[in-house]
């Protein structure tokens, strides 16, 4: 990763930029902790070298617990992704809407895996500035919806789809299209992603998609097979800190939060 600072001062609060950020200094806020559940050195050590007023974010934000939300979301999806790889060495990772994330380099990558971020261009701009392309990395600047970016990634191997804070922005046609092109281009791999329930999507001004069912996707795309599903809350005992853990555990004693924000795995 880049070592000079960079200057994100000029990035608006409530923004998308403002709100990806926020997500990175989570991760990098959780990661100080002792016993962090991510321990994600490399969220930590970008926000090292970002120029940004993330006091004045902390006071937004408040990441008094909040953060293991967070964190314990990405720690699961980093599980499947890791048993996947470690299944497939040689394996294309299609990391869709990256945002900031650095799971790119928080998670231990095969040397034969080939590893993509894709977002759009005002995003990867910003990433270019905080992280650096080298050998087996890259960063594609293009729209998810957009069908001609698939054909910078190789096929004939096996693939890894990620797509965290991602699917419930897109309209639902787009969801089944997007999902479509991935599996005619890629032969076998698996799809990993959150999603919240269609009542979630009611109550939200900026979602779009929500999924009751998981069997409705294999409805949509025969070669789409359900695997597994949990929550973010379902892992609240590896929370360190005993009053947040019981916080969390009540929250999942409750149906309605627990199934909020779900976390999905497909094979095709």
């Amino acid at each position: 990763m880049r070592q000079q600072k960079v200057d994100f001062r000029g990035i608006e609060r409530k923004s998308v930029p403002w709100t990806m950020l926020c997500t990175l200094y989570m991760r990098a806020y959780e990661s100080h902790e002792e016993n962090s559940i991510l321990g994600d050195h490399a969220a930590a050590e970008a926000v090292d070298r970002i120029d940004y007023d993330f006091e004045r974010m902390r006071r937004d934000v408040r990441p008094a617990g909040s953060q293991y939300l967070v964190a314990l979301r990405a720690k699961q999806l980093d599980a499947w992704a890791g048993d996947f790889l470690g299944r497939h060495p040689d394996a294309v990772v299609l990391h869709l809407g990256c945002g900031l994330d650095s799971r790119a380099f928080r998670l231990d990558r095969p040397s034969g895996a080939d590893w993509f971020d894709v977002d759009v261009p005002q995003v990867i701009e910003l990433r270019r500035q905080v992280y650096a392309e080298h050998d087996g990395y890259r960063m594609i600047a293009a729209s998810v919806t957009d069908p001609a970016w698939l054909e910078e990634v190789p096929a004939g191997r096996p693939a890894l789809i990620l797509a965290e804070g991602l699917l419930m922005y897109l309209r639902g046609p787009d969801v089944r299209r997007l999902l479509q092109r991935l599996t005619d281009r890629f032969a076998t791999g698996e799809l990993l992603f959150d999603a919240m329930p269609p009542s979630g999507e009611r109550l939200s001004r900026i979602a779009h998609w929500g999924l009751g069912d998981p069997r409705e996707l294999e409805r949509w795309n025969p070669r789409l097979r359900y695997l597994e599903q949990t929550t973010s809350l379902a892992q609240f005992a590896r929370i360190p800190v005993a009053r947040y853990r019981r916080l969390y555990r009540l929250c999942n004693a409750i149906p309605w939060l627990r199934g909020f924000n779900k976390l999905y795995r497909f094979a095709f």
